[in-house]
């Protein structure tokens, strides 16, 4: 018996820390998303052109392109859907970087230790089940706004928030090699449109 209300009294207060942590998450969500434009206002299917240079050098000249995405699902470069014809994993991150993986109720969040990068103090998020293995957002404390992304092998590095239709985003990605700290990629989003119905020729 007195094993009983032991295993009771565990169990109970394992889930009174998640009660009580509840609140605190579903609080700083709502600021994420509030600094971000609100829900209403984030990027669900949209157009947006880059510039994309894959090496190690920022000054090489970047190629362009232009993209429709539906995040987590669907990823169009001309007509081709890159999701289902080539497993890109990148679209993820577009999800992260739109917080669509945080605003999915079939997500779990739980926040990480504060993390010191540069300058900023960022207040963190990790998100599982949607996204596999898991990734870590990472937030500027003092506005709230995506500055990194932490996923897989690399480190995303964010700047230059800009604003379109009352959300703001950010513009500019560096991507960094977690064994070396050394940069792969430099992408700057030119333009942003949202769309509200699928553009000829594009199919799901």
């Amino acid at each position: 018996m007195r094993n009983f209300l032991v295993l009771f009294f565990l169990v109970a207060s394992f889930f009174a820390d998640i009660r009580a942590a509840d609140p605190d998450m579903k609080s700083l969500v709502q600021q994420l998303i509030k600094a971000a434009g609100g829900e209403d206002k984030l990027l669900k299917l949209f157009r947006y052109k880059e510039k994309l240079n894959v090496s190690s050098d920022p000054n090489k000249k970047p190629n362009e392109r232009t993209s429709v995405v539906e995040a987590p699902n669907y990823w169009w470069m001309n007509k081709k859907e890159r999701v289902s014809q080539e497993k890109e994993p990148a679209i993820f991150l577009v999800w992260g970087w739109t917080l669509g993986a945080i605003t999915d109720p079939k997500s779990k969040l739980e926040t990480i230790p504060e993390l010191k990068d540069g300058d900023q103090t960022l207040v963190g998020i990790r998100v599982s089940e949607t996204v596999k293995p898991a990734m870590d957002l990472y937030f500027d404390k003092a506005t709230y706004l995506l500055v990194r992304i932490d996923w897989r092998t690399d480190i995303h590095r964010f700047s230059e928030t800009k604003e379109h239709d009352g959300v703001k985003y950010p513009s500019k990605c560096i991507g960094y090699k977690k064994n070396s700290s050394k940069p792969w990629y430099f992408t700057e989003i030119t333009d942003v449109e949202r769309l509200m119905d699928l553009p000829f020729g594009l199919k799901r």
